[in-house]
């Protein structure tokens, strides 16, 4: 399988993935896929209480599963966890099963977007900003040394990351990697 039949995103909670996920799938005439979702199906439960039943390691165990599944499908975005990059095991099904995009956002920006989510587990702490940044300090590199593409996902309207996304997937398939 050619590595350039998925389309893998990646990068931290509130960043975009699933929203523009969804939008490329639908422009590029691909699957679009969800991995968490993925999880809360094959389990019956939402992420939320896997967390509270099984700690982060029984639900990091599950998304290596899930990941190794569903990257050997062809013609599929997939968003990926926020902690998808923590298992070297995924870091290398993504990059070698397809185009790695990370969708970069800074602390600021992502605070505002998940400040209301309460389906984020860790996030449920007295300063969720010092836990973000916490959190980005480990996976920060880890994005960006498993991502093919970067695309900051900042101030810009979603229509136009989308465009941009769209346009270095094109570049960066005419390459030929």
């Amino acid at each position: 399988m050619s590595n350039k039949d998925n389309i893998f995103l990646i990068g931290p909670m509130g960043a975009g993935k699933t929203t523009m996920g969804r939008q490329i799938a639908k422009r590029l005439n691909m699957e679009f896929e969800d991995s968490d979702h993925a999880i809360e199906a094959s389990t019956g439960a939402d992420i939320p209480l896997i967390f509270e039943k099984e700690g982060e390691e029984g639900f990091r165990r599950r998304e290596i599963a899930i990941i190794d599944e569903l990257t050997l499908r062809s013609n599929l975005v997939l968003a990926t966890g926020g902690g998808v990059v923590l298992a070297q095991e995924n870091r290398n099904h993504l990059k070698s099963r397809g185009i790695v995009i990370y969708l970069h956002s800074d602390i600021k920006h992502l605070i505002e977007r998940t400040r209301h989510d309460k389906n984020r587990p860790l996030l449920q702490t007295a300063d969720p900003a010092a836990k973000l940044r916490e959190i980005m300090s480990i996976r920060e590199p880890l994005y960006r040394e498993t991502a093919d593409i970067i695309i900051n996902t900042g101030q810009q309207s979603i229509r136009s990351v989308i465009n941009v996304m769209l346009d270095k997937i094109k570049k960066f398939q005419g390459k030929g990697k």
